[in-house]
């Protein structure tokens, strides 16, 4: 790899590293029964301030549930574009290489969702229909911050008329920001949640950026 590769990559087993420390601090650090039915939360003082302060939006909760569909459409838009190419070229391993990359990313993305459903480390703040679900990493925030930065170097990387491309840009990451900070306010999730699906889907973008680069060399 170049030099600025493994920049990248250096910088995203920093962050991984960073997320897996996070993950275990939370999982130890003033653990209290703070939860609905009595579930265990790590960081309880700062994380039952913070849900204090927001208190819960169930109506922003709603907004911000639906709103997990636009990445969603996005995975479903590349993963069609892979499948054209792969069709029009007759050979999986012609399609483009960010494409195929991006596929194997949306996979890690969603390994990492189900690895965290099972290895429960933190409950949700409210009950959810009468359940209680968990909520270590915030699946949405990861979802957003996973696939909408994705779609920007994909796009950056496709249109080449500068204007479409900052508008798109500045749209999307309007989306992130409302998005992550909706789900906080939203009060489903503990502050610690948020900073947790952050770190990991900083470190997973860094991984897909650093590998997408080797495609130039």
């Amino acid at each position: 790899m170049k030099k600025k590769n493994w920049k990248n990559f250096y910088i995203a087993i920093c962050i991984l590293s960073a997320f897996l420390l996070w993950t275990v601090a939370v999982r130890f650090i003033d653990v209290q029964a703070i939860g609905p039915e009595e579930s265990s939360v790590g960081f309880a003082t700062i994380n039952n301030f913070v849900h204090n302060l927001t208190g819960v939006h169930i109506v922003l909760y709603t907004i911000t549930d639906w709103l997990g569909l636009v990445p969603l459409s996005f995975v479903i838009g590349f993963a069609l574009l892979g499948l054209v190419q792969w069709i029009k070229r007759k050979h999986v391993l012609k399609v483009d290489y960010s494409i195929l990359v991006l596929g194997v990313f949306y996979v890690v993305v969603m390994a990492a969702y189900v690895l965290f459903e099972i290895f429960i480390v933190n409950y949700r703040p409210v009950l959810i229909e009468g359940f209680l679900e968990a909520s270590y990493p915030s699946s949405t925030t990861m979802l957003v911050m996973c696939v909408m930065p994705t779609a920007i170097m994909q796009f950056n990387s496709r249109i080449r008329s500068v204007i479409p491309r900052r508008i798109l840009n500045f749209a999307i990451n309007a989306f992130i920001v409302f998005m992550v900070v909706g789900r906080l306010f939203s009060g489903v999730h503990w502050v610690s949640d948020i900073i947790g699906g952050a770190l990991l889907s900083g470190g997973l973008i860094m991984l897909y950026r650093c590998f997408c680069s080797m495609e130039r060399e």
